[in-house]
Parts: structure tokens; sequence; C-alpha cells
């Protein structure tokens, strides 16, 4: 028996999943669907143009749409966008399924971010993750077989092979043809339940981000999380090295703030962190070590080792690109070294005032010293005894300091 859904002028929201799947946008789809529950939508729209993400997150829009109050509809779009990996099982799961011309989905075999897994590994995480979208897909009447083959394949489907199997309902242009298309039709629902959906009328309105959403999701790139664990690194290490000039101690901090922050987005993986601060000491190293440029070389390929770690995700577009890498990677080794090589220049320089000041201070005897007179050094008058006879006027070399007494000796 079909329950109609309720014909009130209410909005139909339209929540967009764009880029990798991390914990920024699961949260902004889960939120998007609880308010249109609250609001009572006749229909959510999450429009789809992924490679794919993070499995935890993938869940949560999963779980999310499957005890969603409002029927809601996945759409991959516009034409040239996909939905792959973890986009292609949020499709599949959806009340409804549909693609715009020149999309494609699929490629949902799971991988993971440090490599290739052992056989054993990959065949059971991928067993796992067959049987979990096995069971969704066959509850919404879908090709159970195709959904599975791009879990254990990584089969990908055009919007007419996806549609032409039964993966997909529908085919539209855009988010108003998909409204209009679904007008009057019958929706199963995940429980069983069937809704007639109304939407006539109804007003198209996108979703937007929260502010702090809108910040995480900024911050949510891996090669703008490697920059600020470097500043942090630079900006603290420069603080250490030269106490008291606090603007590098105070970027520095604000650098691991904001990394600690966007970690919380994406995982990052501890062993890439370690790796990371592996290089920056054999740069500090090199400074003093005489090891031909070895100790430099080997932090350049533990920093490049580490970046790749950092971010512990499957797909490439979570993982810092070479662009951003390996500029950053040399630039920290010569800045390093360089700050380095100037900080031990600084702590060799001899001493310009105080006691070590004096010493080898040159002179000049305002009279005869026999052995003990007086002489002027650096423009101040000084009681000196010399180490022997030194006439009037000739040139004296300061040798050590006896608290108001300089010994002295005859200059060149």
């Amino acid at each position: 028996m079909a329950l109609c859904a309720a014909a009130a002028q209410a909005d139909i929201p339209v929540v967009e999943l764009v880029g990798p799947v991390h914990a920024v946008s699961a949260a902004h789809v889960t939120a998007a669907i609880a308010r249109a529950d609250a609001q009572r939508a006749p229909l959510l729209v999450v429009r789809l143009d992924t490679p794919g993400g993070l499995d935890s997150s993938m869940r949560q829009v999963i779980d999310a749409i499957l005890t969603a109050r409002t029927p809601v509809a996945a759409f991959v779009g516009p034409s040239g966008a996909r939905a792959a990996s973890a986009g292609f099982l949020i499709t599949v799961v959806a009340d409804v399924a549909a693609m715009a011309p020149g999309t494609n989905m699929g490629a949902a075999t799971p991988v993971s971010a440090l490599g290739p897994m052992d056989e054993t590994m990959a065949r059971k995480v991928t067993s796992d993750m067959a049987a979990y979208i096995r069971g969704k897909v066959e509850r919404r009447g879908r090709n159970v077989e195709l959904a599975e083959k791009a879990v254990l394949e990584a089969r990908s489907f055009t919007e007419s092979e996806a549609l032409k199997a039964g993966l997909i309902e529908l085919v539209v242009p855009d988010v108003a043809g998909l409204v209009a298309a679904l007008e009057g039709r019958e929706v199963r629902r995940f429980d069983g339940t069937r809704v007639r959906l109304h939407l006539a009328g109804q007003r198209v309105v996108p979703v937007e981000m929260a502010w702090n959403q809108r910040v995480l999701s900024m911050l949510a790139r891996p090669e703008l999380m490697f920059l600020l664990l470097l500043g942090a690194l630079a900006g603290l290490g420069t603080e250490i090295s030269h106490p008291g000039m606090l603007f590098p101690g105070v970027i520095g901090l604000l650098c691991l703030i904001l990394f600690l922050f966007a970690s919380q987005v994406l995982p990052v993986n501890g062993a890439g962190v370690l790796l990371i601060l592996l290089a920056v000491g054999l740069f500090a190293a090199e400074v003093k070590v005489a090891s031909y440029g070895l100790l430099t070389a080997g932090g350049i390929v533990a920093m490049i080792l580490g970046a790749m770690m950092l971010v512990d995700a499957p797909i490439a577009e979570m993982q810092i690109p070479w662009t951003t890498l390996a500029p950053a990677a040399i630039g920290t080794a010569a800045g390093t070294i360089v700050l380095l090589r100037l900080v031990l220049k600084a702590q060799q320089r001899r001493a310009s005032t105080g006691r070590e000041g004096m010493l080898d201070r040159r002179g000049v005897a305002e009279g005869e010293l026999d052995p003990e007179g007086w002489v002027r050094v650096a423009g101040e008058r000084w009681r000196a005894v010399a180490d022997g006879r030194v006439a009037a006027g000739e040139p004296v070399v300061v040798t050590a300091v006896e608290g108001l007494t300089l010994r002295v000796r005859k200059g060149a």
C-alpha cells in the first residue's frame, strides 16, 4: 500500500558531495538529511561528483540515508561528473539513483593508503565490502551482481550501462530534470514502505555548509596539512634557537593548532609525522657533521616518504602532490641548514662587551709601564700591569682582566 507524501508547499534541499568523501563532507550531508527530516521535506537530493574517500565517512552517509524519514535521491551530475568508490556505494543505496548524460560510476574495490595489501587481507576487506553493499542493493531492488562486481572487480559503468543494468532508475540532465521526472513517482523506502512523491511547485534550495565546516573543508587538503606541519616545525624551531623573537613562535604555534584541527578531518599517519621529524633532524645534523651531503639526501628522502604517508587515505586526490612535496622538501632542507649555520656562527662570534670583550684589545700606554702604569683602551683609561717595560706612547695588547686592572704586553 502506498503512502502519499504531504502535498503542502515545502523546499527540496539539494546537498552537494563534491570532492573526496571525508569527515566534513559526511557531516555536511548527514546534517542536511537531519534538517530535511525536521522540516518534513518531500525529497532531499544528494548531488555527487567524487573520486571516493574514507570508508568511515561513507558508512556515516549511508547510515543517514537508510534511516532518514525523508526520501533521498542520489544524482551523479552534471555531465562529466563521476561517483567512484565510496560515491558509487552511496548512489546505489539511495531511495532513487540517477545520473546525468556523460557521467560514470563504479570502481569500488577497497584500497589501502599505505600500498598494496597482502592477498589474504585484500580478500577479507573486499569480501566484507561486497557483503556490506549486497544486502542494501538487494533491498533496493537493484542489480546485486553488478554492484558486487564494482567492488570485487573494480567495474565501472556509464550512465547508459547503469540504467540498462538496473543500477539506477533515471538519466536526467540536471536536478530540475530529476525533480520533474520524480513527480508522482512511487518510491520504495529501505524499510519496505512506499511513498508517492508530490513535488510539483516545490522550490529547489541548495544547502550551504556551516562556516566551521567551510573552514575545516578548506584545511582538509593534504598539501595544506603538510605545509602547516612544516610551518609549525620551522616556527617553533626558530623560536627555540632564537629565544625572545616571539613572532616565529606565534606563527609556529598557530600552524600547529591548525594542523591538529585539520587532523580531525583527514586521518594522519603517525609514521609519516615521525619521518618528517627525522628529516628535520638530519638536516640539522648536516650542519655539524661532515657527511658530504649524505645527511641532507637522507633527510629529503625521509621527508618525501613521510609526506607520502602523512595522510592515511586511499585515493590519489587525498595524497600530497609532487608539485608541493618536492619544493617543500628541498626548501626545508636549505632553510634548516642556513638557519643553523647562522646560529652556530653567532655562537662562535667573540663577545664584544664584558671581560671577554676586552681580551686582545689594543691600546696605548699613557705613561711608562715598569711594570705598572696607565693605559688607554677603547677610549677608556685603565690601570695596567705589563709583562715587561713599556715606554709611554707605545702600543699594548690586553692579555687578561683582573678586576679593574688589565694585564698587557707590548703590542706589535
